[in-house]
């Protein structure tokens, strides 16, 4: 296959899972604007708690990830038998993440004020989680029925799935945080209540639609049936995924908590620059994704070296992006913000101030970032997720996480020595991924015997 009809292949595959990616971030931006527009405290305090709340749910996502590469290569290979296999004991080790991780979501008070956060934002971060805790799960659904989609080919279903929970979304924001439509002020408690609400929605249409337009797998016969062969190898595939997600969420979940220490109007600024990042972001996972199922398919059929036009692809694109959004962050920071906040917010300004700087950082981070995620999707694609994992935990852990501390904390130089450390941690794992992929996985797969 030649490089335009692998350029098509991916916007193809991609496109749509860029925009369901897009549509998910649309709901995370639709509740950060809303819950901002109720005060700039309990914008401080939602972004506390979902910085928790998600850093969770990427763990539980490894279990879902997991699903994508498997059912590509078995549907590559036509075991309709395994791609059924594979999907039900995601859902089910979905299942067993939730109830392992609803205790610290339940007594969310007390990991942060461990953490050193105000006590008033940690309060009001667990009232919040109480509610959103029982939304982990249909979450975690959502996202394994997404990847068995993606892995089909039926990556516009995935968008459209998305797409719906949007205005759902919305509305269900408008009128519990503010009281509209007949419906009580409920103020950070709305704000729960809509994404829990939005959450069970999106896996009941997704249900649906495989039940209706899905039947050959029967995915949802005999589902309390176990599969422990299939289990395992969800498991072992899975955990490293979720511990590599862990170690990136970690640090900015480490970052939210340090910026937490200098106040609520540094937190709340820290809170639109990683929502707007993350809005960036989402276009490069879109990419990721397709990464994956594209190497997965090649990896069932044994053919290295469309594998590997599909990865430069995947990559070139991801840095056309790049340089698309960082020219965006770096012309336009204060109308960005200024959707994010009330006019008339005593802490605008003082938000304007710190966010700006941030949003340059966040600009600095967006090649690297991209980079590193398409070299994860490739390396799921062929079932490569132990050595990712170490190799993640050494840049955010042992250099972006350290980093961030030293230089925001240690040597007082606050958001700005933060937002350095997490640029410092992502171009280090885009560095030792992509070797991975290019100058160990590449050559040893291409010296494999060709299919016959």
């Amino acid at each position: 296959m030649s490089y335009p009809a692998h350029i098509r292949a991916v916007l193809v595959l991609g496109l749509p899972l860029v925009g369901g990616h897009m549509a998910q971030m649309a709901i995370g931006l639709t509740d950060t604007i809303m819950v901002g527009r109720y005060g700039s405290e309990a914008l401080a305090t939602v972004t506390l708690a979902t910085t928790l709340f998600f850093t969770l749910f990427v763990v539980g996502m490894g279990f879902a990830y997991a699903v994508m590469p498997m059912v590509a290569k078995y549907d590559a290979e036509g075991d309709d038998q395994k791609v059924r296999r594979a999907t039900r004991m995601g859902l089910w080790l979905s299942a067993f993440f939730c109830l392992a991780v609803l205790p610290l979501l339940w007594w969310s008070e007390a990991v942060l004020l461990i953490l050193r956060q105000e006590p008033d934002i940690a309060a009001g971060a667990q009232v919040y989680l109480r509610i959103l805790a029982i939304g982990l799960l249909p979450a975690l659904v959502v996202m394994t029925l997404k990847s068995y989609l993606a892995a089909l080919g039926k990556t516009q279903v995935v968008f459209w799935v998305t797409v719906v929970a949007v205005p759902f979304n919305a509305f269900a924001n408008y009128a519990l945080i503010f009281g509209n439509f007949g419906f009580p002020e409920l103020g950070l408690r709305g704000a729960a209540l809509a994404s829990l609400s939005t959450h069970t929605f999106s896996a009941l249409v997704v249900i649906g639609y495989i039940l209706v337009w899905v039947p050959q797998h029967a995915l949802f016969q005999r589902l309390w049936k176990s599969d422990r062969e299939m289990l395992s190898e969800v498991f072992r595939l899975g955990w490293p995924i979720g511990l590599t997600l862990l170690s990136e969420s970690f640090l900015f979940a480490a970052s939210a908590i340090m910026m937490g220490t200098l106040g609520q109007v540094p937190l709340a600024a820290h809170g639109i620059a990683i929502q707007l990042a993350s809005m960036t972001f989402m276009l490069h996972l879109g990419l990721s994704n397709a990464a994956t199922v594209r190497a997965g398919n090649a990896f069932g059929r044994e053919d290295w070296s469309h594998m590997a036009r599909g990865g430069r692809v995947a990559l070139a694109l991801s840095a056309g992006i790049a340089v698309l959004t960082i020219a965006i962050f770096v012309t336009f920071p204060e109308p960005l913000m200024s959707i994010f906040l009330d006019a008339d917010d005593p802490d605008r300004a003082e938000i304007f101030r710190i966010g700006v700087v941030l949003l340059f950082l966040a600009a600095l981070f967006q090649l690297v970032d991209g980079a590193q995620v398409v070299a994860l999707g490739l390396l799921r694609g062929v079932q490569d997720t132990q050595m990712p994992m170490i190799l993640a935990a050494v840049s955010y852990f042992g250099i972006g996480l350290p980093a961030a501390y030293v230089l925001g904390l240690t040597f007082g130089l606050g958001g700005v020595g933060i937002w350095t450390g997490l640029v410092l941690g992502l171009a280090v794992a885009s560095v030792l991924l992509n070797h991975r992929f290019w100058f160990r996985t590449v050559p040893e797969l291409s010296a494999s015997p060709a299919p016959a």
